[in-house]
């Protein structure tokens, strides 16, 4: 998960950073501070999901040996993968074949980690060589500190994002968007008390889109604990099970506040919530010309249908600008955020131009041409289909720090089309990195594996993209009304005009949240499939027969 931080708990504090989703995915929770903690463990099976790995593309054993009795040994991975401490049985969904598992043990298990790092991550030799296996329970603990120490210019881990899923669960959200969720997306603005968490916005046809939920309403009791003044680890315990169902059919009860009116309490009860990444498409009419808004959230591959319809009912209200609105978008695979750039932008910015490069480490792990390193402004859909287009010179998009990985990637590809981006709202998550994520005995493991950079070869904004216009997110209004602030202040700069000047202070509904770091997002308990850059493309090298 993105950056988390485990502040005073004892105290009465939840971590501060970002947005909590009312969703569970792979036992995340409000005080989970370390991967370990976050995701799945060892047992299962190995193979399938990812580039292949070539064998021997990693470094030479160390350590004195490469058996059994040597568990520091960096052996190739491929020699240790799908040896598991509980292998699976059955048949795999995502393939339809036989798990390749076979009998293993932990050990094997963090072998395999080792050398996977060794071989794909971008800054394998940034890792400490100090840290034994030994000294680790489990694999997923291993993986865990396999990461580069390194600072951002601001003082920020450069590697954030390194982390794993079940791989059951990664399957079904990543494909299906699917997962165990009220259909609530929960914006915490402060996390310890008083505490301040509101509604971002809700899934049509989820459990809370039925109880009548919206934007803007504030969480002020669970399971009979007060969510604004509740101390002490106990309570937030309590919480932290409340709003992160762990299977379908769990059930809590939550007390909102609506407009400084407490509501009666409601029970909730989770549902496998298919996650629509469309919610919004409109057209407003402006004194200079028609606008169209698009409030995109998820770079899953439900979301191409949904642009693609978009994009044509955009077109067909003729629509002279977009305000795109990503706010919310912590990314996904990269595909999709190159057929939406094409899209939006005019053949003459992206003729010949490359979306975006893929910078690997200096071992090229997964055998790559040049040319398979650069992808293009996908122009077809997934069937092959031409994609409808805009045609537009310039954009806004409404931005803030949950907007991360792919999202940003759309950014930097267009402005590499020399393609006009206007950023409103606060500074987006910095994440220019991506990777391919690989399974191993029930486990998917996510290590940056490359670097993006624009057709003028720019990725470097690893302390996020600084909007044009800092405005605070207004959710005192319904995402897609242009009187919400940032829909507000896009219009307004559109127009000609400057960027309003709004204290958060002086409107209800206006809400910042209260850390030093205004980098920090929003959405805390989101799934981390919902913030990456994942590689999926098409063309992608298959494995070797």
């Amino acid at each position: 998960m993105a950056e988390q931080k485990t502040d005073a708990a004892a105290a009465g504090g939840m971590p501060r950073s970002t947005l909590w989703r009312f969703a569970a995915f792979a036992g995340a929770g409000l005080l989970c501070g370390a991967i370990a903690a976050c995701g799945g463990g060892g047992g299962g099976g190995g193979g399938g999901g990812g580039f292949p790995i070539i064998p021997g593309g990693g470094n030479p054993p160390v350590g004195g040996g490469d058996g059994p009795g040597d568990p520091d040994a960096i052996v190739a991975s491929a020699t240790v993968a799908g040896l598991c401490a509980a292998p699976r049985a059955g048949t795999n969904p995502a393939t339809g074949a036989a798990y390749p598992d076979r009998p293993g043990t932990l050990t094997d298990e963090k072998r395999w980690v080792r050398g996977w790092i060794d071989e794909t991550y971008l800054w394998y030799g940034e890792v400490p060589t100090t840290l034994k296996a030994t000294d680790y329970a489990t694999p997923v603990a291993y993986f865990s500190v396999l990461k580069t120490p390194a600072l951002t210019p601001s003082g920020r881990a450069k590697d954030r994002y390194h982390y794993v899923v079940d791989t059951e669960r990664y399957r079904q959200l990543s494909e299906a968007g699917v997962s165990p969720s009220y259909g609530i997306e929960l914006a915490v603005l402060r996390s310890s008390p008083a505490r301040n968490m509101r509604i971002a916005f809700v899934e049509p046809n989820s459990p809370a889109a039925r109880a009548g939920l919206q934007r803007g309403a504030r969480l002020v009791e669970t399971d009979g604990v007060d969510v604004v003044r509740a101390t002490g680890a106990a309570n937030v315990d309590v919480i932290n099970r409340a709003i992160s169902p762990q299977e379908a059919g769990e059930s809590h009860t939550f007390v909102f506040e609506v407009g400084g009116v407490r509501q009666p309490p409601l029970q909730l009860t989770a549902e496998q919530v298919r996650r629509t990444p469309v919610q919004s498409v409109k057209s407003i009419d402006t004194g200079s010309g028609r606008v169209g808004y698009l409030l995109f959230n998820d770079h899953i591959a439900t979301s191409e249908a949904q642009l693609i319809n978009a994009v044509n009912q955009l077109r067909s209200d003729g629509v002279q600008d977009l305000v795109l609105d990503m706010r919310y978008n912590g990314g996904g695979r990269l595909s999709i955020a190159s057929q939406l750039a094409y899209m939006v932008s005019g053949p003459a910015a992206t003729n010949g131009k490359v979306f975006e490069q893929l910078v690997f480490n200096d071992k090229n792990p997964f055998r790559l041409l040049p040319a398979q390193m650069q992808i293009p402004f996908y122009g077809t859909s997934s069937t092959g289909a031409a994609l409808p287009r805009l045609g537009l010179s310039r954009i806004s998009v409404l931005v803030g720090p949950d907007t991360c990985s792919a999202s940003e990637s759309v950014i930097n590809g267009l402005r590499g089309a020399d393609v006009s981006v206007n950023l409103v709202g606060g500074t987006t998550c910095g994440k220019p990195y991506g990777f391919s994520p690989q399974d191993n005995c029930g486990t998917s493991y996510f290590a940056i594996q490359f670097q993006g950079v624009n057709a003028k070869n720019f990725g470097d904004y690893g302390d996020g993209f600084r909007p044009d216009c800092a405005v605070a997110d207004d959710f005192a209004h319904p995402l897609g009304d242009p009187a919400e602030a940032r829909l507000a202040a896009a219009l307004t700069m559109r127009n000609g005009g400057a960027c309003p000047a709004i204290s958060a202070k002086a409107l209800p509904g206006f809400e910042k949240p209260v850390v030093s770091d205004e980098t920090e997002p929003y959405l805390r308990d989101r799934s981390p499939l919902r913030e990456m850059r994942v590689l999926d493309l098409p063309g992608a090298p298959a494995a070797p027969g």
